[in-house]
């Protein structure tokens, strides 16, 4: 097979189908992984369709073994996107629930590392591969009731940055990508477990925050620099918002 390949984790909503897509149509053959195997071969039978390079691996990031399995069945990998992340609940330190702590941080942190270490052999075989990270502004600023999910993308960011480091003079680019105010069908559902009323109220009076769209056209333009030029880190926000605690509402 002498198509490059990318693998997208998270690839079975907003940012990670957007960004599956993307690539596609980019010309890369595209692995969709993601918990929902509905959802990823759906949208693989979808690009499949339109005459586009695509295959769904239904797969948890935060299984070792699984993620192992997974990159021992690929033939190459040229890119890897590390999407699969999420947030749990806007509670303060104080009374925040160790358990959505721990589950943000297996998945935006230790989900990336797993991903990270299975394929990082095949990305250097190929000459030329390229780590994406998405991380969010929450890994680059502080806000109140966002402290485990501020923790864990700091957690990675400071993968990301390390890594940058240790593959210096290998031929692997190491990319981060972080957005701010992305409105997507889930991310605020998935926050506030359903509340529909609370989720809105994110978005209330922007007059534009981010689509999945508009974060997916920044990482494949990221990606597709020609190889000699890194994008170390692409902090990409909507105008109405200046940082992660100043956003512009429309009365």
């Amino acid at each position: 097979m002498s198509t490059r390949t990318a693998v997208v984790t998270g690839a079975s909503g907003g940012i990670g189908a957007a960004t599956t897509r993307k690539l596609a149509e980019a010309g890369y053959r595209v692995l969709l992984t993601a918990r929902r195997a509905d959802r990823v071969e759906a949208l693989a039978a979808d690009l499949t369709a339109a005459g586009l390079e695509a295959a769904a691996h239904p797969l948890d990031v935060t299984d070792r073994a699984a993620v192992d399995a997974f990159a021992a069945s690929l033939d190459r990998c040229d890119v890897l996107v590390n999407n699969a992340g999420g947030a749990l609940g806007l509670d303060p330190v104080a009374t925040g629930d160790p358990a959505d702590w721990r589950a943000m941080y297996e998945v935006n942190v230790l989900g990336v590392l797993h991903v990270t270490q299975a394929l990082l052999p095949a990305l250097t075989a190929s000459g030329d591969g390229t780590v994406v990270v998405l991380s969010s502004t929450a890994g680059h600023g502080t806000y109140e009731g966002g402290g485990g999910y501020v923790a864990a993308k700091h957690g990675a960011h400071a993968l990301a940055e390390t890594l940058r480091l240790e593959l210096c003079g290998e031929p692997v680019r190491v990319i981060e990508v972080a957005p701010g105010m992305v409105r997507t069908d889930e991310f605020a559902l998935t926050r506030f477990r359903g509340d529909e009323e609370r989720a809105a109220a994110v978005y209330a009076g922007v007059a534009e925050p981010l689509t999945a769209e508009d974060v997916a056209d920044t990482v494949a333009w990221a990606v597709t620099r020609p190889s000699h030029v890194n994008i170390d880190l692409l902090i990409v926000r909507p105008r109405a918002q200046a940082s992660n605690t100043k956003v512009h509402r429309e009365s």
